[in-house]
Protein backbone atom coordinates (compact mmCIF):
# COMPACT_ATOMS: atom_id res chain seq x y z
CA UNK A 1 0.00 0.00 0.00
CA UNK A 2 1.05 3.62 -0.49
CA UNK A 3 2.10 5.90 2.36
CA UNK A 4 -0.83 7.19 4.45
CA UNK A 5 -2.36 10.38 3.06
CA UNK A 6 -4.09 13.13 5.06
CA UNK A 7 -7.48 12.75 3.41
CA UNK A 8 -9.76 15.59 2.36
CA UNK A 9 -12.65 17.51 3.84
CA UNK A 10 -16.08 18.03 2.34
CA UNK A 11 -14.99 21.50 1.21
CA UNK A 12 -12.40 19.91 -1.09
CA UNK A 13 -14.95 17.90 -3.07
CA UNK A 14 -15.25 19.21 -6.63
CA UNK A 15 -19.04 19.18 -6.85
CA UNK A 16 -18.94 20.22 -10.52
CA UNK A 17 -17.64 16.72 -11.38
CA UNK A 18 -20.27 13.97 -11.45
CA UNK A 19 -17.90 11.02 -11.11
CA UNK A 20 -15.47 9.70 -8.51
CA UNK A 21 -13.00 12.29 -9.76
CA UNK A 22 -14.88 14.81 -7.59
CA UNK A 23 -12.55 13.46 -4.85
CA UNK A 24 -9.43 13.99 -6.93
CA UNK A 25 -7.82 16.05 -4.15
CA UNK A 26 -7.51 12.78 -2.21
CA UNK A 27 -5.36 11.17 -4.93
CA UNK A 28 -1.53 11.24 -5.13
CA UNK A 29 -1.58 12.04 -8.85
CA UNK A 30 -0.11 14.86 -10.91
CA UNK A 31 -2.56 17.25 -12.52
CA UNK A 32 -3.17 15.28 -15.70
CA UNK A 33 -6.34 14.52 -17.62
CA UNK A 34 -7.99 11.46 -16.09
CA UNK A 35 -8.82 8.37 -18.11
CA UNK A 36 -12.47 8.23 -17.18
CA UNK A 37 -15.75 6.71 -18.32
CA UNK A 38 -17.78 8.41 -15.60
CA UNK A 39 -17.10 5.78 -12.94
CA UNK A 40 -18.41 6.21 -9.43
CA UNK A 41 -21.48 8.07 -8.15
CA UNK A 42 -23.27 4.72 -8.02
CA UNK A 43 -26.64 4.50 -6.23
CA UNK A 44 -26.97 3.91 -2.51
CA UNK A 45 -30.36 2.26 -2.11
CA UNK A 46 -32.22 1.63 1.13
CA UNK A 47 -33.87 -1.79 1.27
CA UNK A 48 -35.36 -4.07 3.92
CA UNK A 49 -34.03 -7.57 3.36
CA UNK A 50 -34.76 -10.44 5.68
CA UNK A 51 -36.10 -8.02 8.28
CA UNK A 52 -32.98 -5.85 8.24
CA UNK A 53 -32.87 -2.32 6.83
CA UNK A 54 -29.63 -1.89 4.90
CA UNK A 55 -28.08 0.37 2.31
CA UNK A 56 -27.02 -1.24 -0.96
CA UNK A 57 -24.06 0.35 -2.76
CA UNK A 58 -24.77 -0.78 -6.32
CA UNK A 59 -21.33 -0.97 -7.91
CA UNK A 60 -22.78 -2.90 -10.87
CA UNK A 61 -23.80 0.55 -12.18
CA UNK A 62 -20.19 1.41 -13.01
CA UNK A 63 -19.34 1.68 -16.74
CA UNK A 64 -18.14 -1.90 -17.27
CA UNK A 65 -20.42 -3.35 -14.61
CA UNK A 66 -18.20 -3.66 -11.53
CA UNK A 67 -16.39 -1.73 -8.80
CA UNK A 68 -13.10 -2.48 -10.59
CA UNK A 69 -13.67 0.61 -12.74
CA UNK A 70 -12.83 2.79 -9.75
CA UNK A 71 -9.32 1.41 -9.43
CA UNK A 72 -8.77 0.92 -13.14
CA UNK A 73 -9.52 4.56 -13.97
CA UNK A 74 -6.84 5.82 -11.58
CA UNK A 75 -4.33 3.08 -12.44
CA UNK A 76 -4.61 3.59 -16.21
CA UNK A 77 -4.41 7.36 -15.75
CA UNK A 78 -1.10 6.92 -13.90
CA UNK A 79 0.27 4.44 -16.45
CA UNK A 80 -0.59 6.69 -19.41
CA UNK A 81 1.10 9.61 -17.65
CA UNK A 82 4.22 7.44 -17.30
CA UNK A 83 4.21 6.68 -21.03
CA UNK A 84 3.30 2.98 -20.73
CA UNK A 85 1.73 1.72 -23.96
CA UNK A 86 1.58 -2.09 -23.47
CA UNK A 87 0.21 -3.80 -20.37
CA UNK A 88 -0.59 -7.25 -19.01
CA UNK A 89 -3.45 -7.99 -16.60
CA UNK A 90 -4.67 -11.20 -14.98
CA UNK A 91 -8.26 -11.44 -13.87
CA UNK A 92 -11.20 -13.72 -13.10
CA UNK A 93 -13.21 -11.53 -15.46
CA UNK A 94 -14.36 -8.17 -14.08
CA UNK A 95 -10.88 -6.72 -13.68
CA UNK A 96 -9.93 -7.81 -17.17
CA UNK A 97 -12.96 -6.28 -18.86
CA UNK A 98 -12.41 -3.07 -16.90
CA UNK A 99 -8.73 -2.84 -17.85
CA UNK A 100 -9.64 -3.59 -21.48
CA UNK A 101 -12.15 -0.73 -21.60
CA UNK A 102 -9.96 1.91 -19.97
CA UNK A 103 -6.91 0.83 -21.97
CA UNK A 104 -8.94 1.34 -25.15
CA UNK A 105 -9.74 4.90 -24.08
CA UNK A 106 -6.09 5.54 -23.15
CA UNK A 107 -4.67 4.07 -26.38
CA UNK A 108 -2.85 1.32 -24.47
CA UNK A 109 -2.46 -2.20 -25.85
CA UNK A 110 -3.87 -4.61 -23.24
CA UNK A 111 -3.33 -8.35 -22.90
CA UNK A 112 -5.67 -10.12 -20.48
CA UNK A 113 -5.11 -13.53 -18.90
CA UNK A 114 -8.22 -15.20 -17.45
CA UNK A 115 -9.25 -18.64 -16.20
CA UNK A 116 -10.68 -20.91 -18.89
CA UNK A 117 -13.83 -21.18 -16.74
CA UNK A 118 -14.50 -17.42 -16.73
CA UNK A 119 -18.04 -16.35 -17.66
CA UNK A 120 -18.29 -15.92 -21.42
CA UNK A 121 -19.81 -12.43 -21.15
CA UNK A 122 -16.72 -11.11 -19.38
CA UNK A 123 -14.41 -12.51 -22.06
CA UNK A 124 -16.56 -11.13 -24.89
CA UNK A 125 -16.55 -7.72 -23.25
CA UNK A 126 -12.75 -7.66 -22.98
CA UNK A 127 -12.28 -8.72 -26.59
CA UNK A 128 -14.77 -6.21 -27.94
CA UNK A 129 -12.90 -3.45 -26.14
CA UNK A 130 -9.88 -4.48 -28.22
CA UNK A 131 -7.81 -6.42 -25.71
CA UNK A 132 -6.20 -9.74 -26.53
CA UNK A 133 -7.42 -12.45 -24.17
CA UNK A 134 -5.61 -15.68 -23.34
CA UNK A 135 -7.53 -18.30 -21.37
CA UNK A 136 -5.44 -20.30 -18.93
CA UNK A 137 -6.35 -23.79 -17.74
CA UNK A 138 -6.42 -24.42 -14.02
CA UNK A 139 -7.24 -22.27 -11.01
CA UNK A 140 -7.33 -18.50 -10.56
CA UNK A 141 -3.94 -18.87 -8.88
CA UNK A 142 -2.56 -20.59 -12.00
CA UNK A 143 -3.60 -17.53 -13.99
CA UNK A 144 -1.78 -15.20 -11.60
CA UNK A 145 1.34 -17.36 -11.77
CA UNK A 146 1.25 -17.26 -15.56
CA UNK A 147 0.96 -13.47 -15.50
CA UNK A 148 4.04 -13.17 -13.30
CA UNK A 149 5.92 -15.44 -15.70
CA UNK A 150 5.02 -13.19 -18.65
CA UNK A 151 5.76 -9.93 -16.84
CA UNK A 152 9.36 -9.88 -18.03
CA UNK A 153 8.28 -8.82 -21.50
CA UNK A 154 5.27 -6.58 -20.81
CA UNK A 155 4.31 -4.11 -18.06
CA UNK A 156 2.36 -6.06 -15.47
CA UNK A 157 -0.52 -3.73 -14.57
CA UNK A 158 -2.13 -6.03 -12.05
CA UNK A 159 -5.10 -4.58 -10.22
CA UNK A 160 -4.05 -6.79 -7.30
CA UNK A 161 -0.53 -5.32 -7.11
CA UNK A 162 -0.60 -1.78 -8.48
CA UNK A 163 -0.85 0.84 -5.69
CA UNK A 164 -2.79 3.31 -7.84
CA UNK A 165 -5.57 0.75 -8.26
CA UNK A 166 -6.20 0.84 -4.52
CA UNK A 167 -6.10 4.64 -4.63
CA UNK A 168 -9.08 4.49 -6.96
CA UNK A 169 -10.96 1.88 -4.96
CA UNK A 170 -10.58 3.90 -1.75
CA UNK A 171 -12.82 6.57 -3.28
CA UNK A 172 -15.83 4.32 -2.61
CA UNK A 173 -15.36 5.22 1.06
CA UNK A 174 -15.53 8.93 0.25
CA UNK A 175 -18.64 8.34 -1.81
CA UNK A 176 -20.43 6.32 0.89
CA UNK A 177 -19.52 9.05 3.39
CA UNK A 178 -21.03 11.72 1.12
CA UNK A 179 -24.08 9.53 0.30
CA UNK A 180 -24.85 9.16 4.02
CA UNK A 181 -24.74 12.91 4.62
CA UNK A 182 -21.04 13.06 5.50
CA UNK A 183 -21.07 10.38 8.19
CA UNK A 184 -19.55 6.92 8.22
CA UNK A 185 -21.66 3.74 8.44
CA UNK A 186 -21.30 1.40 11.39
CA UNK A 187 -20.21 -1.42 9.12
CA UNK A 188 -19.59 -2.29 5.49
CA UNK A 189 -20.12 -5.83 4.22
CA UNK A 190 -17.92 -6.66 1.25
CA UNK A 191 -17.25 -9.73 -0.89
CA UNK A 192 -13.55 -10.49 -0.55
CA UNK A 193 -11.27 -12.23 -3.01
CA UNK A 194 -7.93 -10.52 -3.46
CA UNK A 195 -9.03 -7.92 -0.92
CA UNK A 196 -9.00 -4.68 -2.90
CA UNK A 197 -12.42 -3.64 -1.59
CA UNK A 198 -11.27 -4.41 1.95
CA UNK A 199 -8.14 -2.31 1.57
CA UNK A 200 -9.92 0.42 -0.37
CA UNK A 201 -12.53 0.86 2.36
CA UNK A 202 -9.88 0.71 5.09
CA UNK A 203 -7.73 3.31 3.35
CA UNK A 204 -10.51 5.71 2.43
CA UNK A 205 -12.23 5.75 5.80
CA UNK A 206 -8.88 6.05 7.59
CA UNK A 207 -8.14 9.15 5.52
CA UNK A 208 -11.51 10.63 6.41
CA UNK A 209 -10.73 10.06 10.08
CA UNK A 210 -7.33 11.74 9.70
CA UNK A 211 -9.04 14.67 7.98
CA UNK A 212 -11.35 15.03 10.98
CA UNK A 213 -14.46 14.23 8.98
CA UNK A 214 -15.48 11.06 10.84
CA UNK A 215 -14.92 9.91 14.42
CA UNK A 216 -14.13 6.31 13.56
CA UNK A 217 -14.05 4.04 10.49
CA UNK A 218 -16.72 1.37 10.03
CA UNK A 219 -16.19 -2.27 10.84
CA UNK A 220 -15.18 -4.21 7.74
CA UNK A 221 -17.12 -7.47 7.50
CA UNK A 222 -16.08 -9.81 4.71
CA UNK A 223 -17.89 -12.58 2.91
CA UNK A 224 -16.28 -15.43 1.00
CA UNK A 225 -17.81 -18.54 -0.56
CA UNK A 226 -17.42 -21.66 1.53
CA UNK A 227 -15.72 -23.33 -1.43
CA UNK A 228 -12.90 -20.76 -1.32
CA UNK A 229 -12.53 -18.79 1.90
CA UNK A 230 -8.84 -18.47 2.81
CA UNK A 231 -9.16 -15.04 4.44
CA UNK A 232 -12.07 -16.12 6.62
CA UNK A 233 -10.18 -19.26 7.58
CA UNK A 234 -7.12 -17.21 8.57
CA UNK A 235 -9.28 -14.83 10.63
CA UNK A 236 -10.87 -17.74 12.49
CA UNK A 237 -7.50 -19.28 13.24
CA UNK A 238 -5.89 -16.04 14.34
CA UNK A 239 -3.29 -16.29 11.58
CA UNK A 240 -1.49 -13.37 9.93
CA UNK A 241 -1.55 -14.86 6.41
CA UNK A 242 -3.58 -17.41 4.47
CA UNK A 243 -2.59 -21.05 4.43
CA UNK A 244 -1.98 -23.09 1.29
CA UNK A 245 -5.11 -25.12 0.67
CA UNK A 246 -6.88 -26.87 -2.19
CA UNK A 247 -10.29 -25.25 -2.65
CA UNK A 248 -13.33 -26.27 -4.68
CA UNK A 249 -14.75 -24.36 -7.69
CA UNK A 250 -17.44 -21.83 -6.78
CA UNK A 251 -20.18 -19.92 -8.55
CA UNK A 252 -18.81 -16.83 -6.81
CA UNK A 253 -15.88 -16.79 -9.23
CA UNK A 254 -14.83 -13.22 -8.48
CA UNK A 255 -13.80 -14.22 -4.96
CA UNK A 256 -12.15 -17.53 -5.83
CA UNK A 257 -8.65 -16.36 -4.89
CA UNK A 258 -6.72 -19.06 -3.02
CA UNK A 259 -3.58 -17.00 -2.39
CA UNK A 260 -4.42 -13.27 -2.28
CA UNK A 261 -1.21 -11.31 -2.70
CA UNK A 262 -2.16 -8.72 -0.05
CA UNK A 263 -3.47 -11.23 2.47
CA UNK A 264 -1.47 -9.84 5.40
CA UNK A 265 -2.63 -6.28 4.75
CA UNK A 266 -6.24 -7.36 4.27
CA UNK A 267 -6.31 -9.43 7.46
CA UNK A 268 -4.72 -6.61 9.43
CA UNK A 269 -7.25 -4.09 8.05
CA UNK A 270 -10.23 -6.29 8.98
CA UNK A 271 -8.95 -6.87 12.52
CA UNK A 272 -7.98 -3.22 13.03
CA UNK A 273 -11.52 -2.16 12.09
CA UNK A 274 -13.05 -4.58 14.60
CA UNK A 275 -14.45 -6.56 11.70
CA UNK A 276 -14.99 -10.23 11.01
CA UNK A 277 -15.51 -12.73 8.21
CA UNK A 278 -17.94 -15.49 7.29
CA UNK A 279 -18.25 -18.23 4.68
CA UNK A 280 -21.38 -18.62 2.56
CA UNK A 281 -22.43 -22.13 1.47
CA UNK A 282 -22.70 -22.68 -2.28
CA UNK A 283 -26.42 -23.47 -2.13
CA UNK A 284 -27.17 -20.02 -0.69
CA UNK A 285 -25.66 -18.06 -3.59
CA UNK A 286 -28.43 -18.36 -6.18
CA UNK A 287 -31.25 -17.75 -3.67
CA UNK A 288 -29.44 -14.56 -2.67
CA UNK A 289 -29.22 -13.49 -6.31
CA UNK A 290 -32.97 -14.02 -6.60
CA UNK A 291 -33.78 -12.15 -3.41
CA UNK A 292 -31.77 -9.13 -4.48
CA UNK A 293 -33.27 -9.29 -7.98
CA UNK A 294 -36.76 -9.14 -6.46
CA UNK A 295 -35.58 -6.02 -4.65
CA UNK A 296 -34.78 -4.56 -8.07
CA UNK A 297 -31.02 -5.18 -8.13
CA UNK A 298 -29.50 -7.78 -10.48
CA UNK A 299 -26.03 -8.82 -9.35
CA UNK A 300 -23.73 -11.78 -9.89
CA UNK A 301 -23.32 -14.49 -7.22
CA UNK A 302 -19.98 -13.00 -6.16
CA UNK A 303 -21.88 -9.88 -5.04
CA UNK A 304 -25.02 -11.58 -3.77
CA UNK A 305 -23.12 -13.55 -1.13
CA UNK A 306 -23.07 -10.47 1.11
CA UNK A 307 -26.79 -10.95 1.81
CA UNK A 308 -26.61 -14.37 3.50
CA UNK A 309 -23.37 -13.14 5.09
CA UNK A 310 -25.28 -10.22 6.63
CA UNK A 311 -27.70 -12.64 8.28
CA UNK A 312 -24.78 -14.54 9.78
CA UNK A 313 -23.20 -11.33 11.05
CA UNK A 314 -26.51 -10.39 12.70
CA UNK A 315 -26.84 -13.84 14.28
CA UNK A 316 -23.26 -13.68 15.59
CA UNK A 317 -23.68 -10.20 17.05
CA UNK A 318 -21.32 -8.34 14.72
CA UNK A 319 -24.14 -5.95 13.71
CA UNK A 320 -27.54 -5.13 15.18
CA UNK A 321 -30.67 -3.30 14.08
CA UNK A 322 -29.34 0.05 15.33
CA UNK A 323 -26.30 -0.11 13.04
CA UNK A 324 -26.06 1.65 9.69
CA UNK A 325 -24.87 -1.14 7.42
CA UNK A 326 -23.78 -0.80 3.80
CA UNK A 327 -23.66 -3.88 1.57
CA UNK A 328 -21.31 -3.39 -1.37
CA UNK A 329 -22.67 -5.13 -4.48
CA UNK A 330 -19.53 -5.46 -6.54
CA UNK A 331 -20.66 -6.60 -9.99
CA UNK A 332 -23.57 -6.94 -12.41
CA UNK A 333 -25.62 -10.09 -12.86
CA UNK A 334 -25.27 -9.61 -16.60
CA UNK A 335 -21.65 -10.73 -16.22
CA UNK A 336 -22.76 -14.22 -15.16
CA UNK A 337 -26.21 -14.39 -16.75
CA UNK A 338 -25.44 -17.36 -18.99
CA UNK A 339 -24.18 -19.55 -16.14
CA UNK A 340 -27.05 -18.55 -13.87
CA UNK A 341 -29.56 -19.29 -16.65
CA UNK A 342 -28.12 -22.80 -16.94
CA UNK A 343 -28.58 -23.32 -13.21
CA UNK A 344 -32.18 -22.15 -12.99
CA UNK A 345 -33.31 -24.05 -16.11
CA UNK A 346 -31.54 -27.33 -15.45
CA UNK A 347 -33.75 -30.21 -14.22
CA UNK A 348 -33.76 -30.67 -10.44
CA UNK A 349 -32.18 -33.92 -9.33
Amino acid sequence: MTEPLPGITRQQIDTDVNSQWRYRAALPLPHTDPVTLGEGRTPLLTRTLGGHEVALKVESMNPTGSFKDRGTSVMITALREQGVDRILEDSSGNGGSSVAAYSAVAGIDAQILAPATTSAAKIVQSRLHGASVDLVAGTRQDVADEAVARSETRCYASHNWHPQFLEGVKLIAYEIWEDLGFVAPSAVVVPAGAGSLVLGCATGFAELQRAGEIDRPPRILISQPQHCCPLVQALARGEDSVATHSWQPTLAEGTAIAQPVRDREALQAIRHSGGAGTCVPEDELMPAVGELARAGVFVEPTSAQVLPALRRFHAEGHVDHDDTVVLILSGSGLKAAQRMAELITSPKT
